[in-house]
């Protein structure tokens, strides 16, 4: 016995004109009928699992004949639920019609234009490089991650349990997917303590030749980056950690196996902290701070020789970085020296022809004062900062370029006044005073 009822069939028979049908087909056709149905909802079923659903949609039923090769119904693609009326065409002959949305036109045409949509684009963001998520945009923050960690689990969890639970049992990942070895944690923490180990040399010298030739240490990079960032940072009064934390920096520079080009970014701000920073040390010796600029300088010299073909703007935005703290007036005399020193070692002779000597003369207001007072205690550092002015200079000098002639005769003062003009009266006397006629020469041909 089918539950179809043979009563619709019998009706859709008669029209397409077939006036009657036997009983027997009848049920047939109901059991059929029937099996079909089941077959298609099956079919349905499997879709509305597949997707996660709860509800059977008509996408579904749609999907379920395709599957089946027949073909789909046409017009239930809305994804509105559909309006069922009821009317009726006799005694117990319900009629069941979807219900058409009635539309005003003149509110159609007066309504605002939708937006218009935006164009499909693609970028490519790097999700990780060498087992560490970049801080960008596209990528979540640790802030985030801590916050899907408080989020309580499982389809029974009470969001308001996070808020009033406490942090006792709350754990927060790390970073950094990958997990070092107990190998090279060891190695990492000895290097540490031997590179800040003030008393033993020798232990010093052998972590800094280990991290400069030891081929397998990529997975430490990131670490060793992080550890000089935080020294830097909390150790400005202690020259000695300053300067081993460059010289780790430029042992991981010098080592050729690691890739480094990733960290640039976090490893130039130390080394500008040590080249341009306002206090470094403690020390009563006012120039006790001026070999570890030596020393940054020199190695962000070293940076921009490697990494200038892939970061076009590194050595444009060092330079603009040395410049300003070369000529802000408020910056001490250490900051400044840091400048001028970071600018050479950046470009070179053209750097110092273009930035440095245009403005030297401007320069020589804010160390005259220190250097004629004999009992300033800026008078040593403004000294320093004269000498390696002078000696920036010299690197303009050409060896190709003829002796000059008449510096003790008539044009002599002539070639004062233009030296003055060019350069100012101070670092003038000190170029004079050396008695290197190219020299002179190349400054006035500058």
């Amino acid at each position: 016995m089918s539950v179809w009822n043979p009563d619709n069939i019998k009706d859709v028979a008669e029209s397409i004109g077939i006036a009657s049908l036997n009983d027997d087909v009848l049920q047939a056709l109901s059991s059929d009928i029937e099996y079909r149905l089941s077959q298609v909802l099956e079919e349905a079923l499997k879709f509305m699992r597949h997707s996660r659903r709860m509800t059977l949609s008509t996408q579904d039923i749609a999907q379920a004949l395709r599957v089946l090769d027949i073909e789909p119904l046409y017009g239930y693609e809305s994804t509105r639920p559909l309006r069922f009326g009821e009317a009726s065409i006799g005694p117990g002959q319900p009629l069941f019609y979807v219900e058409d949305e009635e539309v005003d036109f003149e509110k159609l045409i007066n309504a605002p234009l939708p937006k218009v949509p935006r164009e499909i684009s693609l970028t490519a963001h790097w999700l990780a490089v060498e087992g560490v998520q970049p801080s960008i945009p596209q990528n979540p923050t640790p802030a985030d991650s801590r916050s899907q960690e408080l989020v309580p689990k499982g389809p029974g969890a009470n969001p308001n349990l996070a808020a009033i639970s406490g942090s006792d049992n709350i754990t927060v990942k790390p970073l950094v997917k990958h997990v070092l070895s107990k190998e090279l944690q060891l190695y990492f923490a000895n290097v540490c303590s031997a590179v800040l180990d003030e008393n033993n040399d020798e232990y010093r010298v052998a972590a800094l030749a280990s991290i400069r030739t030891d081929p397998g240490l990529h997975q430490l990079v990131p670490y060793f980056v992080n550890f000089i960032a935080e020294k830097v940072t909390h150790s400005l009064k202690n020259l000695f950690v300053l300067t081993q934390t460059m010289q780790l920096t430029s042992a991981l520079l010098d080592n050729k196996h690691l890739y480094v080009d990733p960290y640039v970014g976090s490893i130039v701000p130390p080394v500008l902290t040590c080249l341009v920073g306002r206090h470094l040390g403690s020390s009563p010796d006012p120039l006790a701070h001026y070999p570890l600029r030596n020393v940054a300088a020199a190695l962000l010299g070293s940076i921009c020789r490697k990494f200038a073909k892939s970061s076009h703007t590194l050595k444009p935005r060092l330079a603009r970085t040395c410049l300003k703290h070369f000529l802000d007036p408020t910056k001490p005399l250490g900051a400044s020296y840091g400048g001028i020193i970071g600018l050479q070692a950046i470009g070179g002779t053209e750097v110092v022809r273009a930035l440095i000597l245009p403005n030297v003369k401007e320069y020589e207001s804010l160390i005259r004062e220190p250097l004629e007072d004999d009992g300033s205690p800026k008078k040593a550092e403004a000294e320093a900062v004269l000498t390696v002015l002078v000696g920036l200079l010299q690197t303009l000098e050409d060896d190709a370029l003829e002796m000059m002639k008449g510096l003790q005769n008539g044009e002599g003062e002539s070639q004062r006044e233009r030296l003055e003009e060019k350069v100012g009266s101070l670092v003038a006397g000190r170029v004079l005073q050396m008695g290197r006629p190219k020299f002179i020469k190349a400054l006035l041909e500058a």
